[in-house]
């Protein structure tokens, strides 16, 4: 390694020309290696500054400052851009490794249809498929301690449903309790409003003589389950939409401190009864 004091070579005899030629061409040669800026640098001169034996700095002289523009590591045979502004084109490199953590900087990773992520065997972990035109989408939500992360659906449709597909004859396993919450329903002006997507597995704790409306958003195939708490003697209806057994609605408990527990199946036009059990204990 070495730097010329200058790279001009003046008129002189054979042996001073030769060591002057020489001095400019190691320099050249050793892109003017050092541990401080070249007298000879000019505004352009690229020199490497070894002050870090193991991970020297290319810098740029631009007439009155060094631009650092690369250090070289010996140890990893990389060259570490110090500019966050450089790109980099990794179309050419086949092996592509990252240093550190990928931000995207609020920018989104794009991936070709039936394309995905793959583990480090290269077999497909997770494979995205493409649907054109697609407005709707799922969130994914980590949470803090004492919530469970959250899988949800989202978009731009008012109504977003979440689906669920095995292949051939494969089944979804859970290895824990899955359940669905249980909820309120009110009664008002002697009426309870029932909305079965939202609510499916439901109870209501009486307050007056209620009959059950027709309920809204019912799906083809699905059941419903209602838990009615008695909070005095109050009696009970149900709209025509509800289908008894033989059907004839049970007489209700309508006791202080009992409860009925009604299972309903809806067959595209009504909500036919599939399971009763009337007049337990309240607990």
């Amino acid at each position: 390694m070495a730097q010329a004091t200058d790279f001009t070579i003046a008129n002189q005899s054979f042996p001073s020309f030769r060591t002057d030629l020489n001095s400019v061409l190691s320099a050249i040669n050793t892109m003017n290696s050092g541990t401080s800026r070249p007298s000879s640098a000019v505004a352009g001169t690229m020199w490497l500054d070894t002050t870090s034996a193991s991970s020297p700095t290319i810098k740029f002289f631009d007439g009155t400052d060094d631009i650092s523009f690369a250090t070289i590591d010996y140890s990893a045979n990389t060259v570490n851009f110090l500019d966050s502004t450089v790109v980099a084109d990794l179309v050419g490199d086949t092996s592509p490794q990252l240093g550190g953590n990928l931000d995207t900087n609020s920018f989104n990773i794009q991936f070709d249809d039936a394309h995905g992520i793959n583990d480090d065997s290269d077999n497909e972990q997770l494979v995205f498929q493409k649907t054109s035109s697609a407005v709707n989408y799922l969130e994914i939500t980590n949470q803090a301690t004492g919530s469970n992360p959250s899988l949800s659906a989202n978009g731009s449709d008012t109504n977003v449903g979440l689906e669920f597909s095995t292949k051939g004859t494969g089944a979804i396993k859970f290895n824990d309790l899955a359940y669905i919450p249980q909820q309120a329903l009110t009664s008002s002006s002697n009426a309870v409003a029932w909305d079965t997507q939202a609510k499916p597995n439901a109870y209501h704790l009486t307050t007056e003589n209620t009959t059950f409306s027709a309920p809204t958003n019912s799906v083809e195939g699905s059941f419903i389950c209602l838990e009615i708490n008695y909070n005095g003697s109050h009696t009970i209806a149900f709209n025509t939409a509800f289908e008894f057994a033989a059907s004839t609605a049970p007489t209700f408990t309508s006791t202080d401190g009992k409860t009925d527990i009604l299972v309903f199946r809806y067959n595209g036009s009504v909500w036919q009864e599939v399971g009763r059990t009337l007049n337990l204990s309240e607990s």
